[in-house]
């Protein structure tokens, strides 16, 4: 396609993804009372721990807070809700004119991309609550938590998204193979970058006290990584087989 083409269809391909936002986060916004209140358990667990109710909380700095707040959740949760739809948007402007073999692969990359997505963010979201409860702990004797809101919320909702977004990078790893970008090899010798990199993100996603959470996480992104390298260097394997054979009935 020309620039102009190309620009057109991401164009298309922006719009589509946008308009399911919305419609997600009209969704989403429905659903912020549930949301709100799951999302602050962990705080209604700090203050009955410490006996202290009137001393832990959530805490609105501005007029607008509470109704900033909704806006937010809505847009996040809008997010993960519209996620088949902007994955495969994506998936489909960055592989344009598939074959129909190349059609199955696209398939199956949505088909695995959005579970692990859906699997990472509720993986962030059961981190979540040990964070608040383990760095509670470090108040000290008659001190408070008033959590601000705007911060809390950041909080929450990045660690879910970056965790869930963490989840389908072996899948994009598998897509590059699957275009000649890169080898199965070469994912496999880049192992111990990739090792360091989880520990390095699950150190960073998790408290530094909670090793349990920090290794569970770290484990997660590592077997996912290997899964992908492992796939990769089969498709390169099924690739070289069909070569050989093709140049051998030429002979």
């Amino acid at each position: 396609m020309s620039l102009a083409q190309h620009l057109g269809e991401l164009r298309k391909r922006i719009v589509i993804a946008l308009i399911a936002l919305v419609v997600g986060m009209v969704v989403a916004y429905f659903l912020t009372d549930w949301i709100i209140w799951a999302m602050t358990e962990p705080i209604r667990v700090v203050a009955a721990q410490r006996g202290m109710e009137d001393k832990v909380g959530l805490m609105y700095q501005t007029v607008t807070g509470p109704f900033d707040m909704r806006l937010r959740i809505s847009f996040v949760v809008g997010i993960i809700i519209s996620a088949p739809v902007w994955l495969w948007q994506l998936w489909a402007f960055l592989m344009p004119g598939l074959t129909r073999k190349e059609i199955q692969y696209t398939i199956g990359f949505v088909a695995a991309a959005v579970p692990l997505f859906f699997a990472g963010c509720y993986v962030g979201w059961w981190v979540m609550p040990h964070i608040v409860e383990l760095m509670a702990t470090f108040t000290p004797e008659g001190a408070a938590n008033w959590f601000d809101s705007k911060y809390y919320y950041d909080f929450v909702f990045k660690l879910i998204i970056v965790v869930g977004v963490s989840f389908v990078v072996p899948v994009f790893l598998v897509a590059l193979n699957l275009a000649g970008i890169m080898s199965g090899r070469a994912i496999l010798k880049a192992w111990r970058v990739a090792v360091l990199i989880a520990v390095g993100f699950a150190g960073l996603a998790t408290p530094a006290a909670d090793i349990v959470s920090m290794l569970m996480l770290a484990g997660i992104l590592v077997v996912l990584f290997f899964a992908a390298a492992g796939l990769s260097m089969l498709f390169d394997r099924r690739r070289a087989k069909r070569s050989a054979a093709a140049l051998k009935a030429t002979l």
